[in-house]
């Protein structure tokens, strides 16, 4: 027993041992993290994408102002899905796109607004479509504090990105939870705003 309690061959190997759980337990933990920053980043970059394609929709006509189309929306959808094919963004998300006017009483107003993505369980944070079509208070679109509103014959494009984050690692450890994105651009050019949407193309209805 005496000659056992003084031999230390196999310190390193034991204290190793008994470090190695801590050791693979921070790896990976700063892989999932690093997982989760990125796939924020990249959500909010398919936020603003989808504003600003959607800001930029129209079809030229021979008189009168430009109109947007059904087909429009669903190109600037399926920009979104490629931008977000590595995160599985149409299996595991939903992309909403708003149009933000105002109504005949100067008030905020959700003229049309347009979902895409499996996940048809989330809705718009910031009202649905109609909400606003008349009075004023409906006072516009936004996180708390920074809300967006339109301007007297413009309109505001707001996007959303739902999406159920999925764990590199930890899937069976930590619960799924959901990140949400949003993003607001002024319409660039002249729009016609009172024809809403032409019904050319599938209407990707919320």
């Amino acid at each position: 027993a005496r000659a056992l309690f003084r031999d230390t061959r196999g310190m390193s190997i034991i204290e190793f041992a008994l470090a190695l759980p801590l050791l693979v337990m921070g790896v990976f933990g700063g892989l999932e993290i690093a997982n989760l920053v990125v796939t924020h980043m990249r959500l909010n970059q398919i936020a603003i994408s989808l504003a600003d394609n959607a800001s930029r929709l129209k079809q030229q006509t021979v008189s009168g102002a430009p109109k947007i189309r059904e087909l429009d929306i669903n190109e600037s959808f399926k920009a979104g899905q490629q931008q977000g094919m590595e995160l599985n963004l149409a299996k595991n998300g939903r992309m909403i796109i708003s149009s933000l006017e105002t109504n005949a009483s100067n008030g905020q107003w959700i003229h049309w607004q347009r979902c895409q993505g499996a996940k048809v369980g989330y809705a718009s944070s910031y009202g649905t479509e109609g909400t606003g079509k008349t009075g004023t208070s409906f006072d516009g679109m936004g996180p708390a504090g920074q809300k967006v509103t339109a301007e007297p014959g413009s309109a505001v494009i707001v996007a959303e990105v739902v999406y159920e984050y999925q764990p590199l690692i930890a899937d069976k450890l930590f619960d799924k939870f959901t990140i949400r994105k949003y993003s607001a651009m002024y319409v660039r050019d002249d729009r016609d705003l009172a024809a809403g949407v032409a019904a050319t193309g599938v209407k990707s209805s919320c």
